[in-house]
C-alpha cells in the first residue's frame, strides 16, 4: 500500500512565501502524476498544480506565475514553492498521486491528509 505524506503548511502574511512538500512511501515502480489539491469550506476541491512523472506540469489560473511545483522521482516526493501569497491562497493543501506499483501495470490513486495553509492580510 502507498501513504502520502504532506508536510510545510502554516500561517504566513500576504505577500510572503510557503513550501509544501507530499512524500510517498510503499512500494513504487514509476510515477504517473503528483499534484496538489486546495480544499476551502463551501467549495469544492480545486486543482492547484500538476506534475507527470515526465515533468510535464499545469497549473490552475490562480496560481501561474506565483507557485511552482517539481518532483524529485528519486525519492518519489513533489513539492509546491508558493510565493506571493494571497489571503484566497487560504485552505487546506492536499496531496493527489497516481503511481504504478508493479511491473504489469497496476496502478494506486490515493489522496493525502492536507496541510493547513493560512494567509493572513
Amino acid at each position: 500500500q502507498v501513504q502520502l505524506v504532506e508536510s510545510g503548511g502554516g500561517l504566513v502574511q500576504s505577500g510572503g512565501s510557503l513550501r509544501l512538500s507530499c512524500a510517498a512511501l510503499g512500494t513504487i515502480t514509476g510515477i504517473n502524476d503528483m499534484g496538489w489539491y486546495r480544499q476551502t469550506p463551501g467549495k469544492e476541491r480545486e486543482l492547484v498544480a500538476i506534475i507527470t512523472g515526465g515533468g510535464d506540469t499545469n497549473y490552475a489560473d490562480s496560481a501561474k506565475g506565483r507557485f511552482t511545483i517539481s518532483s524529485d522521482n528519486t525519492k518519489n516526493t513533489v513539492f509546491l514553492q508558493m510565493n506571493s501569497l494571497k489571503p484566497e491562497d487560504t485552505g487546506v493543501y492536499i496531496c493527489n498521486a497516481e503511481f504504478r506499483i508493479d511491473f504489469v501495470g497496476t496502478t494506486w490513486h490515493g489522496w493525502g491528509q492536507g496541510t493547513q495553509v493560512t494567509v493572513s492580510s
